[in-house]
């Protein structure tokens, strides 16, 4: 079923890195800040992997808060056990790796002059991974859980229904049900798990419980879009769960003859952005990387991207006035006319 060709690519530096693994100690395994399901479900095979094939245990560290509703039914019911990556002394780990994220990329909170060994990601490669004993980025990829499925297959580790689940449910919302930035082995890879997953427990993840100030992100977002062409800018200015951005921007890009999204929300101290296009031409994750020049830092890719500002005042004149930066900036980079922009909707 899987393309021959890419289980080999697979075998041979998963062996590889294996076989140095061997015996070094302990390991630590890094998710970005505010783990998606593509990160946990990375960060998960690479620990059964290296259990299974080695003996030796791994500890899932990231940083920010599962804020998600999806995230939180999908931690709880496959039982992903997470440590903050504060809580960790560092030092005691004779191994770092790295998921859905890399070295100095700004969305996670591993400290600069902590080494990073191994590198597994999709995003486009940094030259940050120059330092790393081994880098497996695979740019055409839309999920890094399908290269690390790719990895049980080519060592033929057994996978059990929940591992099989977390992998699913990653590679489903990362490219939107095979809707957005998928590849052939993100395909073969979701046809794959789809019998093996646990269909009880995916209904619970895709439809949490979710609080009433949920619904307040929903209403806020709408009042404050403001449309320029097909360009929409929302703000929701003080928040209380980071991916509450990105779910908005998804959520707005529905809106008739809007084809980018841009979205921001205050976090602890730091301005939390997130970019969702239409257009598959945008290099969504450039084009961040432009608006937060020298401001912040960005990645992403074709289609989405995400960027994070830190030491933000929250009050509203600081707000409002990065938000008009930013607008101005995206508009300029896009070739988009910089105006006054239109209420999504009037009140």
């Amino acid at each position: 079923m899987f393309e021959q060709s890419a289980l080999q690519r697979s075998r041979e530096f998963s062996s590889q890195f294996i076989e140095w693994l061997r015996g070094k100690g302990t390991v630590l395994i890094v998710t970005h800040d505010h783990p998606d399901p593509d990160s946990l479900a990375a960060a998960m095979a690479l620990k059964h992997l290296i259990l299974v094939k080695t003996g030796q245990r791994s500890t899932i560290a990231y940083g920010g808060v599962v804020g998600r509703g999806e995230n939180r039914v999908m931690v709880e019911k496959l039982e992903i056990e997470l440590v903050p990556l504060e809580e960790l002394d560092l030092q005691q780990f004779q191994v770092v790796c790295m998921v859905d994220t890399q070295p100095q990329a700004g969305n996670n909170s591993l400290p600069a002059d902590c080494k990073v060994d191994l590198v597994i990601d999709h995003h486009p490669l940094r030259e940050s991974c120059r330092d790393s004993v081994w880098v497996d980025v695979r740019e055409d990829y839309g999920a890094s859980a399908t290269i690390l499925l790719e990895y049980l297959l080519a060592q033929e580790i057994t996978i059990c229904t929940k591992l099989a689940t977390i992998l699913f449910y990653a590679i489903k919302s990362e490219t939107q049900d095979l809707g957005r930035e998928w590849s052939r082995a993100d395909r073969l890879a979701y046809l794959h798990l789809l019998p093996l997953s646990n269909n009880r427990i995916l209904f619970d993840i895709i439809h949490p419980e979710v609080p009433r100030d949920y619904f307040a992100a929903f209403s806020l977002a709408i009042r404050n879009a403001r449309i320029f062409s097909d360009v929409l800018v929302f703000n929701l200015y003080e928040i209380g769960n980071p991916d509450i951005v990105a779910e908005m921007a998804d959520f707005l890009l529905r809106v008739d003859r809007v084809k980018i999204v841009l979205g921001m929300g205050h976090y602890q101290e730091d301005e939390i952005l997130s970019f969702r296009t239409l257009l598959p031409d945008i290099r969504a994750g450039a084009v961040m990387q432009e608006v937060v020049a020298g401001l912040g830092t960005a990645g992403g890719h074709g289609m989405i991207a995400g960027g994070q500002i830190r030491s933000v005042d929250k009050d509203s004149t600081s707000q409002n006035d990065l938000e008009e930066t930013l607008t101005e900036r995206l508009l300029n980079c896009l070739k988009r006319p910089v105006g006054p922009g239109q209420p999504l909707v009037v009140s």
